[in-house]
């Protein structure tokens, strides 16, 4: 496959028409449409099918959306960092969970660029998985993750001198907002709206045997979207300290649930693996500004 070939099939796939995608990237549609055969006889299956009004991928061409997309991406940032191969400025990925630890790897940032001003970072917010699969397939170049305690062979680590602390977020005017701290059986008397990683992978570790019992009204995977599902009364979310603003005007509060576990906040990267000079001065920043006060 070539990478000329699936940037035809994404953008194909992203307008959902052979001859906007042509159009936009400046080719005939006829040498689109056998660029494109070409490719389903290269990989032997169907790819997309045309319905009245649009391209309709098949599960087959899905599937390869999701890898040209990560393709695509590895190319562009080989391409960058080649470029950049022997100069300070650079563009560095990063990918993290939503923490206010952040503040850590903001203030690397800040003074990483207050001397390599063409520095770029780019951020990307995702939950665990995401953020983990895009680091291990070289999109990213770091990675701000929470609950691992051990670090896997092969990664560098670096501790943030962080822990986010669970509790509801929740309307002023609710029965539990009269409490200064929960406990874990408040949680069990109410609608939640929980992050869909912590049902899978923090539901039975926290509730054991009560785990059946959580109300569960809804998911999310960003505190902001969570916050307005509380303003609408949909229920309570569970979240990390934060995250949201819950003061004065917000008609929001949150509130602190005692005997949660407070996961670790970790800077990881996969050690071996090919690093710009800006990255690699990244790391450097990190390490000072985890051991200096914010």
């Amino acid at each position: 496959m070539e990478i000329r070939t699936l940037k035809f099939f994404t953008e194909m796939a992203k307008e959902g028409s052979i001859s906007r995608a042509a159009e936009k990237l400046h080719i005939s549609q006829p040498a689109m449409s056998k660029q494109l055969k070409a490719l389903e006889r290269e990989i032997g299956k169907k790819l997309f099918e045309r319905t009245n009004y649009s391209i309709r991928l098949t599960e087959a061409g899905e599937f390869l959306r999701q890898r040209a997309e990560d393709i695509l991406d590895l190319e562009k940032k080989t391409s960058d960092e080649l470029q950049h191969l022997d100069a300070i400025p650079g563009d560095i990925y990063i990918g993290c969970a939503e923490s206010e630890g952040i503040k850590y790897f903001a203030k690397a940032v800040k003074e990483l660029q207050s001397k390599y001003p063409q520095i770029c970072c780019h951020l990307h917010s995702g939950n665990h998985e995401d953020v983990s699969y895009r680091l291990k397939r070289g999109l990213l170049d770091f990675a701000i993750i929470t609950g691992i305690n051990d670090i896997p062979q092969g990664m560098g680590c670096i501790d943030l001198p962080f822990q986010d602390r669970w509790g509801l977020i929740m309307r002023e005017g609710s029965p539990l907002a009269a409490k200064k701290e929960l406990e874990m059986k408040d949680l069990l008397k109410i609608p939640l709206i929980c992050s869909a990683q912590w049902i899978e992978h923090g539901l039975k570790k926290m509730f054991g045997k009560n785990a059946g019992k959580v109300n569960i009204v809804a998911t999310y995977n960003l505190a902001y979207n969570a916050a307005v599902m509380v303003k609408e009364n949909i229920g309570y979310a569970f979240s990390y300290d934060k995250l949201v603003y819950t003061g004065q005007g917000s008609g929001l509060c949150f509130r602190p649930v005692k005997n949660t576990p407070s996961p670790k906040l970790r800077f990881v990267w996969i050690k071996g693996q090919p690093h710009s000079r800006a990255a690699c001065l990244l790391i450097e920043e990190m390490e000072k500004a985890c051991t200096s006060k914010i």
